[in-house]
């Protein structure tokens, strides 16, 4: 069996944004998409430099060492982008996602970073292979919020990681194997961000080449809104020993678009870009002569498919996504900037101020604090900062179960409800602190003198509590006798037993949850 890849991609800058901050490539052995975030220079550069630097990839790769080399070349690219922020000091804050295939003729391997997204169409059934490494699909993994939820979540875009925001990346790394008549998608959260699961599945399913697949994936997304860039690929595996027309028909020649097609020019015109765009460029297809005069398309129009021709997406005109680019836009740009300094990504600011709207009830140290924001941090980002410190609620007086909350983090929301809830534990702890104290006293009046171990030194409490408030009474010189509320009076059966600090109405409601496990 000789199986091979066919595929086609495409890109557009979407129904808002003003440029295109995705990059694709194409090829026989190499599929990837990565989604560019952030930095004075925008995502661009940063999506286009990692692709260039994979595109070395494309080549014959011995299985053996599949994903050694897609590890090797991520961590590479990676490097690549914190020396550019080490250089241009303006570049700061620059990242991207990173999601490709890796072809050896009979497997895939597959490498992935941020939330762009691959999946496999096999039998009908398109199934996501990728996980996104996002916020919220943390909190979806640990049964916080559902699938449902997360799509409508406003950090639904923060990043836990991504292309240069640290100084060494973790991508999940994967090998596949493959069968005749499988499909492969990836795309950026352009398309699966507005597009239903079930509706990539239909599309995908139907009986349309790759080409004709990405067009009508594109339009949906735009049809959806286009609130983002939208970059796809389509890769069908195809055995040539079937004599499959289709096989012969689809070209298997290299495709680059979005941003590392656009801005190739313009990128090594600054000197930002060099080899490796070069690299990239010269492998990539060229539009069509009569097809808008541009290598990548229409100058400007943001549509950088590499195959569509004008007008190709029906009633979407190039004119109907174009917003006048100049000045205005690098002064936008500008300010955004200085708004991602601090997270990782587009439109991490936004999910950042949401999340100093939040409060949680926490540990610090050994006693109780109210926190603001949540129990996370991001990259070098911490996303929480210490509202109110409360030493008077020490953990050793809660209940072991309670303490078990609180080191976990108890999630409140609002700053009232977070109130309540320490309220809730002050209550509580002074209660038990309390009934310590009582039993401590207790313990005190029921000794005897000149006891011994049997029944403690005399004067000493032994108890499991311990308090501050608690004082050890002072022994009697003749170490016969405790000292007494009274001294004027001689201790007898009768008198009445100090029974401690009494509890307030509140505190008596809790009183038996102290010790409960």
């Amino acid at each position: 069996m000789s199986l091979s890849l066919r595929f086609a991609a495409g890109s557009h800058k979407g129904m808002i944004r003003e440029g295109n901050e995705d990059s694709g490539y194409a090829g026989p052995r190499l599929l990837a998409i990565a989604d560019g975030m952030g930095g004075q220079a925008a995502g661009e550069v940063a999506s286009s430099e990692v692709i260039s630097t994979l595109v070395t990839l494309d080549d014959d790769v011995p299985g053996s060492d599949l994903l050694t080399s897609l590890g090797t070349a991520v961590q590479r690219a990676n490097d690549q982008l914190r020396a550019m922020v080490e250089e241009d000091p303006q570049l700061e804050g620059m990242g991207t996602t990173l999601t490709a295939l890796l072809w050896t003729g009979q497997r895939l391997g597959l490498v992935h970073v941020g939330d762009s997204r691959a999946y496999l169409l096999r039998d009908g059934v398109l199934t996501q292979i990728t996980q996104d490494h996002t916020w919220v699909q943390r909190l979806v993994d640990e049964g916080r919020i559902t699938e449902e939820e997360a799509t409508t979540h406003p950090q639904r875009s923060l990043l836990m990681r991504a292309l240069g925001s640290a100084e060494h990346v973790e991508p999940d790394l994967s090998i596949r194997e493959v069968r005749a008549g499988d499909r492969y998608l990836i795309c950026s959260d352009g398309l699966s961000g507005v597009v239903s699961h079930q509706t990539l599945e239909e599309t995908l399913a139907s009986y349309q080449g790759p080409q004709e697949t990405v067009q009508e994936l594109i339009q949906l997304a735009l049809r959806g809104g286009g609130p983002d860039n939208i970059t796809v690929i389509v890769a069908d595996v195809l055995d040539l020993d079937t004599g499959d027309t289709l096989a012969g028909q689809l070209s298997d020649q290299p495709v680059v678009v979005g941003a590392v097609a656009e801005n190739q020019h313009h990128l090594h015109d600054n000197g930002i870009m060099q080899t490796p765009a070069g690299r990239a460029s010269h492998l990539g297809r060229r539009q069509q002569p009569g097809h808008g005069g541009g290598e990548f398309g229409p100058p400007g129009s943001g549509d950088t498919t590499g195959y569509v021709p004008a007008g190709g997406f029906d009633e979407w005109a190039d004119g109907d996504f174009t917003k006048p680019r100049g000045r205005r836009r690098w002064l936008k740009r500008s300010l955004y900037s200085a708004l991602a300094l601090a997270v990782v990504g587009g439109g991490l600011y936004g999910g950042y101020q949401w999340t100093q709207t939040q409060y949680y009830v926490g540990a610090k140290g050994e006693h109780v604090a109210l926190y603001r924001g949540i129990s996370q941090d991001l990259a070098w980002v911490s996303l929480s900062k210490v509202e109110k410190d409360h030493p008077e609620i020490e953990l050793k007086y809660l209940p072991p179960y309670q303490q078990k909350q609180v080191k976990n983090t108890i999630t409140a929301g609002g700053l009232q409800q977070a109130q309540a809830k320490i309220e809730a534990l002050s209550v509580q702890a002074s209660a038990c602190k309390k009934q310590a104290e009582r039993q401590a006293a207790k313990s005190q009046q029921n000794a005897k003198p000149g006891q011994g171990q049997a029944g403690g030194t005399t004067g000493t409490t032994r108890t499991a509590f311990t308090s501050k408030a608690t004082t050890t009474p002072t022994p009697h010189p003749s170490g016969s006798a405790p000292a007494t509320k009274n001294p004027s009076k001689p201790p007898s059966a009768s008198a009445t037993p100090n029974p401690g600090p009494s509890l307030s109405e509140d505190e008596q409601k809790v009183v038996d949850q102290c010790g409960k496990q």
